[in-house]
């Protein structure tokens, strides 16, 4: 079953190949789309392609930040030294030496010469295939790890949603009862405010006609209809599942349109009140969608 996935979330995984291992920290926060930052050691480029082709299959939306550490064991051994590389140099410095052009090399100069003397991080050309497909190993377990992280987010925050939908949907009652009530009130106040003016001489037939105008101004049930389709998709697409968060986003824009009009329309303070409460919940709701994937 689809479900919800928020955007906040932390995950880490650890790997090792031979002497080395290494440590994935991935975190997660709010984001329009889907911005994945990597902080990897000098020499690691070649993977970065694929860690991103990893993180996009599991999200659509958020700002992610990924880091790696890599380190090689204290105890691992003084094959820091490449003999092989060491040993072709000195034989090539036998000619030269021989005819006198050059002296004998030094072992510290040798040393020098780089590829002779090897970093402590410097992996062998032999164990870096293996090193990277761990690295990408490593960071799939992560990224997994944190897409659950954000779904247990998203299982929250549908929770949330759904109960922001039900009081939208019973202040949109509430106001449809108001509303319906609102032609008798429209007519008493309207012969009241003509009576103090001009006394109670005035045409009843007039007098439906002004009301009929009025009313037609105040009606809010286009407003009070259109709200309720957006209930019933709201609720729809939070059991869809993400990625919902742009849909959802569009609809709060939708919600409020709708709520403003409302409050427009407005000619009583019961219907202002309702309309008020509306926006307040509806500011909630798309707060809240901010945190949906």
């Amino acid at each position: 079953m689809s479900q919800l996935s928020g955007m906040t979330g932390f995950a880490r995984a650890e790997g090792r190949q031979g002497d080395w291992n290494w440590t994935w920290e991935v975190r997660s926060v709010n984001g329009k789309g889907l911005d994945l930052r990597l902080r990897l050691p000098q020499g690691y480029d070649a993977i970065e392609s694929a860690l991103r082709d990893i993180a996009r299959t599991a999200f659509t939306r958020g700002s992610i930040q990924a880091g790696l550490t890599i380190s090689r064991d204290e105890t691992a051994g003084s094959a820091a030294i490449d003999e092989k590389r060491l040993s072709a140099l000195i034989e090539a410095s036998v000619p030269w030496v021989a005819a006198g052009k050059v002296s004998p090399p030094h072992f510290d100069g040798l040393l020098q010469i780089k590829g002779v003397l090897k970093a402590d991080d410097e992996i062998d050309a032999d164990d870096r295939a293996g090193i990277e497909r761990g690295l990408l190993t490593s960071f799939d377990t992560a990224v997994r790890a944190l897409k659950q992280a954000r779904e247990d987010e998203g299982r929250a925050l549908a929770e949330i949603l759904l109960r922001q939908v039900d009081e939208i949907e019973s202040l949109a009652a509430d106001a449809a009862d108001t509303a319906s009530v609102r032609i008798e009130t429209i007519r008493d106040r309207l012969a009241q405010r003509i009576a103090d003016l001009i006394g109670s001489d005035f045409p009843e037939e007039r007098l439906a006609q002004e009301v009929a105008v009025l009313a037609l101004k105040a009606d809010v049930r286009e407003e009070l209809d259109r709200l309720g389709a957006h209930i019933t998709t709201a609720r729809d697409l939070i059991a869809a599942g993400s990625p919902a968060g742009r849909k959802l986003d569009f609809l709060s824009q939708e919600f409020n349109r709708e709520a403003n009009t409302l409050c427009s329309k407005s000619g009583d303070s019961d219907l202002t009140r309702i309309g008020l409460a509306l926006k307040t919940v509806i500011d909630q709701f798309r707060e809240q969608v901010q945190n949906v994937e």
